[in-house]
């Protein structure tokens, strides 16, 4: 149902867009607003607090499907379920839940504030900092790279309260707006153009007591727990992607003739298509088992870092083959071919860079081999 439901809107609403979006830079209004009416905005979220109430494989299932026609509308769909959301689902009181929760699945876009400019991969040497003043922390500093904040009205910003105890003292505080944040620079991207992508100062913003999400200190647990899941929803971007390349420019090889027969008729040509479909195939295998691993409450961290890694790969690498397959013409932003390329390139940079992934990987298998 969702898969259909997603692909119509996706077709229908998104399509028409996507070229005007991505090279004026912005993201369409009605595009954002049109994912939370059709739901897409609270896919895990319970329905007392106007959400949808389904799995974690159905959100995965949403931002594939985005991801085949506009991977930015398809990370701005992720960040807000997949980070935002969850960190409330998982870590809000009762009260936050209700105040918040309804907001997110209905007209409110959310943001997840953690990089800095000296804080990608290594995240926890944020420099970011919370002083308490009264019933209010007063946050001081600068997040770098924020996915959604342009457009986004609440924010989920990690800041540490004591930097004396180094990463136990970071905490996650949410936060609107008009409480004082400013949008420093927005970035001018290679790809996602449409995706905002911004530099946010924090000076003396103030910050109530009860907007501290899940307690004093814990935000490196809420960040560590939050982005292991966050990587399946890349990987499942990237899979998309690759699948909206692969769609866009195989077809065309059957129409495209030369020497007396279509190109794709070739057996060099034929030969890349098989082994495309098929890397694409396993790592949506491996994206849907690391989801299905999540959603079961079985341990899922290896196995979202072999998706997110894996992935990312594919995504690069079929999406380069689809320019090619399709000649000067997929060299052209006339097709759309040359964009997936163009996004497919930050699967291998944010939540965790590939590198990070593989070192992941590489931990769990010498603590399952070293014993």
């Amino acid at each position: 149902m969702i898969r259909e439901t997603v692909r119509r809107f996706a077709t229908e609403v998104v399509q028409p867009k996507v070229r005007e979006m991505d090279e004026k830079e912005q993201m369409d209004p009605s595009i954002i607003q049109g994912l939370f009416e059709q739901g897409l905005m609270g896919i895990e979220t319970p329905s007392e607090f106007g959400g949808s109430e389904s799995s974690f494989t159905a959100a995965i299932i949403a931002i594939e499907e985005l991801a085949k026609v506009d991977p930015s509308v398809s990370v701005m769909c992720d960040v807000h379920n997949t980070l935002v959301n969850t960190v409330l689902r998982s870590y809000g009181t009762e009260e936050q839940k209700a105040k918040w929760l309804p907001l997110l699945s209905s007209e409110k876009l959310g943001s997840f504030c953690l990089s800095e400019p000296a804080s990608g991969s290594d995240a926890f040497a944020l420099q970011t900092k919370a002083q308490k003043v009264g019933d209010d922390y007063v946050l001081n500093g600068t997040k770098m790279w924020i996915t959604n904040s342009y457009e986004a009205d609440v924010f989920l910003i990690f800041a540490n309260i004591d930097p004396s105890k180094g990463y136990k003292g970071i905490t996650c505080f949410i936060a609107t707006k008009d409480m004082g944040i400013e949008i420093a620079k927005k970035e001018q991207k290679l790809g996602i153009r449409a995706s905002s992508t911004c530099t946010l100062n924090f000076d003396g913003v103030k910050i109530p007591k009860e907007n501290v999400i899940g307690g004093e200190g814990k935000g490196y647990k809420i960040a560590i727990e939050i982005l292991n899941e966050g990587r399946i929803g890349i990987a499942a971007q990237m899979i998309g992607l690759a699948q909206g390349a692969f769609s866009l420019s195989v077809p065309y090889t059957y129409t495209r003739t030369q020497f007396g027969q279509p190109i794709g008729n070739f057996q060099g040509m034929a030969f890349q298509f098989a082994e495309a479909a098929t890397e694409i195939e396993a790592a949506r295998l491996l994206t849907y088992n690391a989801a299905r691993r999540k959603d079961n409450g079985l341990p899922f961290v290896k196995e979202a870092a072999m998706a997110k890694w894996y992935s990312s790969q594919v995504a690069q690498s079929v999406t380069g083959k689809a320019i090619e397959w399709m000649g000067g013409l997929g060299f052209t932003r006339e097709t759309g071919v040359e964009k997936f390329w163009r996004d497919s390139k930050i699967g291998a940079i944010y939540e965790g860079t590939s590198n990070i992934q593989l070192q992941t990987i590489a931990r769990f298998i010498q603590k399952e081999h070293s014993q």
